[in-house]
């Protein structure tokens, strides 16, 4: 074997290192960085591996992992998901760091580059307790990190925040002798200067590079690729394309819709959410959002879909709801079912059927399921320690104890789950918890329960799970976390609890008690889809037939990839099981998370408030959609992305390619008479429609969002180039180029329309209406590899042309983020102003205890403030006499001190800082 490395070049540490780990024998030969060792390479890549069988490997990793498996050290899956990982997401990240650091000189602002996988890295190991990425010895996924790593954690001049897991592990493997000969051999104790001459002979990091890197609001304009080469095969391909005729078959969903033989079926279900909370942005992305977009992209696809969810209603909180309003349970259900199905038709959420689970059909599924499983002698019976609130006369259900975690010390860990550690919890073993409704010490009480027997069902699961995960589209953080429980063992799953609104234990000795929310609510699925229709079980007793997406964010992921598949499991009974699993991470609100209590955030039933349209939230919150990453809604870069992206890119375009046809060639599509040029174009829009239908296959939204508006930068550039403005007033020639440019960039706004639709239906539809466009686009465009057809021949009459988007201005943005912005510094500084008493009584930190406090009066003058506040942005922007502006302005001040008054707070506004007073 003989490996080439180059000095300098920073992908030569890893291999190096794992060559003296493993002990492999190999000669090691060094070439410049332009030698091209690979011969069926068109650009030198190194490092390279030259094998005995006259094969080359030219990955970095593929390299060290054939050293490591050569010397008996097999890659497991978790090794194989930290390889992919460094590829993916490490790798974008450091390309861009050394670019900076090394050649632009700005080592002292590449923090925020590596901060995220540092991050990442950091809860990993300190999560794990293990002294190395898989384990307790040094295995291929430390060496490839190490090494890539390297470079910027041994450069003390980078101004990076300390990572202390990371620091540790970093210092442990960077002792072996074998990396720091690597170190040696490589940057010779030049450091970052010695890769110099490397990176200057690298292309600069482009947008495709740097998914996942950047926080998940960055923009695809902002790291862009640089412009395809495209071969003579290409355009004539697509010319090709361009050529053929649009399928003039509609195909419509006739309900119920049911499995049919030789088609592609699928199942989609978005998480439940729970009937008592009112969702914010984030639970709207990760949830129903995000489903929605892929069904609607699955019905272009000619895919036979259903879309299901509906509100999860049993459970204590909903009875505390009920006690609070002085309703009933199902009174609380009814009215905040309502809510929900309001606020998911505002955000155009296209559910095939949108149920609940207080149905006799949940009764009747639930209790089959727990018949079976306890026919098949997968329920035991267990004697519990539990809970209970002397105080609220209860037994506490997990949601509602709230301590500190006791293998993190986290204090704000549930009774069933650490949010900052990711473990189960018993909630008697919380150290100091407390009953979140009174704020009481709760005492422990003894109950028998029934359990889901998960340690009997886990030679099952891991069988399916090994089935599911290598043959489905799996995210990387679901794997992760399903693996970390099994990896820890799994233990016996209460499925009973000590309460009164749930689905009742048939079981007479149980006859007290309700199942459990976790064995009950996916259940919903079922239940849900039974009300849809008698024929439910062809869609969730039809393994065979039907492939099942679930769609949640991260925190629901076990509950949905160990306990429902385990009763699913156990019942053997046909069950149709999760073959794709879904998951984002978090969306933070700025820098901080949602609060309703605090009045932090935008949630559901505000968000039309805003008097922005529904499609311009769906665009934001899929553009920083957490697909690898926590990512946060910022109004700011709300408003920079539709000002930047939606209206002078996608909308800009489009508009000028309609009013182009209007204005110059009387509304009728003209003559296209295509050049070089032209084919060129059609080409480069191909691949990204091909990119696009790739990326929305693997349900990586947000990441196919960006080929959307690539498309548009293609042509907007195009026509710039082209100037059909200019051209129109020439000769016959030029007058002829003016039309082709115009009929092409028009058909190009009728192929965005399509690709759109999933992410904006009504401005999709809105396009379309602009263009007069045929209904059979819609089905072509997006079948197969991806068909972009002339869709409007010449002589095709548009519409009336009008423009998508508004401008969002700087004074509605800042007037939103203060609505939404909430009070908890101004309760914070008071409190902290407010001298120590000793034994100070528990306090219900939601409780309005505030004097003066109105919340029914607040909730109408916020209302008022808000329509005022849009009345005096409407007579700036219309540019009003200044006397009548000031009159609005007046009597909008005022309104604001009536609202500060009715919250219990100053009228008088903070001082502002730096202006004197």
């Amino acid at each position: 074997m003989k490996l080439f490395v180059s000095e300098g070049n920073p992908h030569c540490l890893k291999v190096l290192a794992a060559l003296e780990v493993t002990g492999a024998q190999c000669e090691v030969l060094y070439v410049n960085h332009e030698e091209k060792v690979v011969p069926f390479l068109s650009r030198p890549s190194l490092p390279a591996l030259l094998l005995p069988s006259g094969q080359h490997l030219f990955s970095s990793n593929a390299i060290c992992r054939y050293f490591f498996e050569a010397n008996g050290q097999e890659c497991n899956n978790l090794c194989n998901q930290w390889l992919e990982w460094e590829t993916t997401v490490l790798q974008p990240a450091l390309l861009q760091t050394l670019h900076m650091a090394v050649l632009q000189g700005k080592g002292s602002e590449v923090s925020s580059v590596l901060q995220s996988p540092l991050n990442f890295l950091d809860q990993s190991l300190s999560k794990g307790n293990m002294l190395y990425f898989t384990g307790e010895a040094v295995s291929v996924a430390d060496v490839v990190l190490w090494g890539a790593l390297h470079p910027v954690l041994s450069d003390s001049s980078l101004a990076l925040s300390e990572h202390t897991s990371v620091r540790a592990w970093f210092d442990r493997v960077a002792a072996l002798h074998s990396c720091q000969s690597a170190a040696q051999t490589v940057l010779q104790g030049k450091g970052l200067q010695a890769m110099k001459s490397y990176m200057q002979k690298q292309p600069a990091p482009q947008s495709s590079q740097c998914r996942d890197t950047q926080p998940c609001n960055s923009s695809p304009a902002e790291c862009e690729e640089g412009e395809r080469d495209v071969s003579e095969e290409e355009m004539e391909a697509a010319v090709l394309t361009w050529r053929k005729s649009l399928n003039t078959s509609l195909t419509t969903n006739t309900h119920p819709i049911l499995p049919q033989e030789g088609k592609r079926n699928v199942l989609v279900t978005s998480a439940l959410p729970y009937v008592n909370n009112v969702p914010h942005l984030g639970n709207i992305i990760g949830c129903v959002l995000s489903a929605d977009v892929f069904s609607r992209y699955g019905r272009l696809r000619g895919w036979n879909m259903l879309f299901v969810c509906g509100t999860d209603e049993y459970g204590t909180a909903t009875e505390n709801k009920a006690r609070e309003e002085g309703l009933t349970p199902q009174q609380i259900c009814d009215k905040y079912h309502t809510v929900h199905s309001s606020i998911y038709k505002w955000f155009q959420i296209d559910f095939d059927f949108f149920g609940r689970t207080t149905t006799e059909k949940q009764t009747e599924i639930a209790q089959n399921i727990f018949w079976r499983l306890h026919k098949n002698q997968f329920l035991v019976e267990e004697t519990v320690e539990q809970l209970r609130c002397e105080t609220c006369q209860r037994f506490l259900a997990d949601r509602f104890v709230e301590g500190m975690c006791p293998h993190c010390s986290y204090p704000e860990a549930r009774g069933d789950q650490c949010d900052k550690c990711g473990r189960l919890i018993n909630a008697v073993e919380l150290r100091e918890p407390q009953c979140k409704v009174c704020r009481q010490t709760p005492v422990i009480r003894s109950s028998k329960h029934l359990f889901l027997n998960l340690p009997k069902l886990e030679s099952q699961l891991e069988q399916w799970l090994e089935k599911s995960t290598s043959s489905g589209d799996w995210t990387a953080n679901a794997k992760q976390i399903t693996r970390s429980w099994i990896r820890d063992g799994l233990k016996p799953r209460c499925i009973t609890r000590d309460l009164q609104w749930g689905t009742p234990v048939p079981h007479p000795d149980f006859k007290e008690k309700v199942f459990y929310v976790w064995f009950d609510a996916p259940i919903g699925y079922l239940s849900i889809t039974a009300n849809y229709t008698n024929e439910w079980e062809k869609w969730w007793k039809n393994p065979h037939q039907v492939e099942l997406y679930n769609f949640m964010a991260k925190d629901n992921v076990p509950f949905h990839s160990v306990v429902f598949p385990c009763s699913l499991l156990g019942a053997q009974d046909n069950y149709t099981l999760v073959n794709h699993l879904i998951a984002t991470e978090y969306l933070n609100y700025e820098d901080t998370k949602f609060s309703k209590s605090r009045g932090v955030g935008v949630f559901g039933d505000m968000a039309k408030d805003t008097g922005i349209p529904s499609d311009v939230w769906r665009f934001y919150l899929l553009y920083v959609r957490p697909e690898g990453q926590d990512s946060a809604f910022s109004w700011a870069d709300m408003a920079l992305k539709n000002n930047s992206e939606l209206l002078n890119n996608l909308g800009n375009f489009i508009n000028r390619a309609g009013v182009f046809v209007t204005k110059f060639f009387e509304g009728c599509v003209p003559v296209m008479d295509l050049q070089r040029e032209d084919k060129k174009l059609l080409a480069l829009v191909g691949w990204e429609l091909q990119q696009y239908i790739q990326l929305m296959d693997k349900v990586r939204i947000r990441d196919a969002l960006k080929h959307i508006l690539n498309i548009s930068r293609h042509g907007n550039q195009y026509i710039q180039v082209n100037e059909p403005w200019k051209k129109i007033k020439g000769g016959e020639l030029e007058r002829q180029r003016a039309g082709t440019v115009t009929g092409v960039s028009v058909n190009i706004s009728c192929l965005l329309s399509v690709m759109l639709f999933p992410y904006m239906p009504a401005v999709s539809q809105t396009i379309r209406d602009q263009l007069n466009a045929p209904q059979s686009c819609i089905n072509t465009m997006l079948k197969g590899t991806g068909t972009f057809v002339c869709a409007l021949s010449a002589g095709h009459r548009i519409g009336t042309v009008s423009p998508l988007f508004q401008k969002l201005e700087a004074d509605q943005i800042e007037a939103l983020k203060k609505r939404f912005g909430g009070q908890q510094k101004t309760l914070q500084n008071n409190a902290s102003a407010q001298p120590a008493a000793a034994a100070a009584p528990a306090v219900d930190v939601n409780a309005t205890t505030v004097a003066g406090v109105d919340p029914e009066k607040a909730k109408q003058l916020t209302q008022a403030v808000a329509e005022q506040g849009d009345k005096v942005r409407a007579l700036k922007v219309q540019k009003a006499e200044k006397d009548v502006v000031a009159a609005e302005v007046s009597k909008l001040l005022d309104l604001k001190k009536q609202l500060a008054l009715a919250e219990g707070k100053s009228p008088e506004p903070a001082p502002q800082k730096g202006k004197k007073k």
